[in-house]
């Protein structure tokens, strides 16, 4: 499809999100051991736990989902500025898997506030282009 052909970064950045919300459902299925389980089934909140973070990790992933797909697709088929959505989408993903790292690997709060905080512009951001792009 032609017409989209310069948005490849951008649509890439979506493939490439599936799959690291795919793999961040693997992690987060591990470590399932009794006295670490809720009675739902989900791992205890105790964030000293790799297992709880991973979890944690996949759920933060999972919600800012919806609006990183609706406003890239939006902006794709709005026809936004092409460079601008392949660069917001790209680092998108690349702070999204910072967020991920930290939010497993490590207990740094304010890291994985700061690394949330970027993709949650971002998607603003890229929302704000498919507007323009509409209006």
């Amino acid at each position: 499809m032609e017409q989209f052909a310069a948005y490849g970064h951008a649509i890439a950045s979506l493939a490439i999100w599936a799959l690291i919300v795919t793999a961040l459902m693997g992690l987060s299925t591990r470590g399932r051991n009794a006295e670490d389980r809720a009675v739902c089934g989900k791992p205890k909140r105790n964030y000293d736990n790799q297992w709880y973070r991973s979890e944690r990790a996949l759920m933060n992933a999972v919600e800012m989902s919806g609006p990183f797909i609706g406003a890239t697709v939006a902006a794709i088929l709005a026809g936004a500025s092409p460079f601008w959505v392949n660069v917001l989408a790209a680092v998108f993903v690349v702070s999204r898997i910072a967020t991920a790292v930290v939010h497993i690997w490590t207990t740094n709060q304010p890291m994985r506030s700061l690394f949330w905080a970027v993709s949650f512009f971002i998607v603003l951001a890229m929302a704000i282009l498919a507007l323009i792009g509409v209006f």
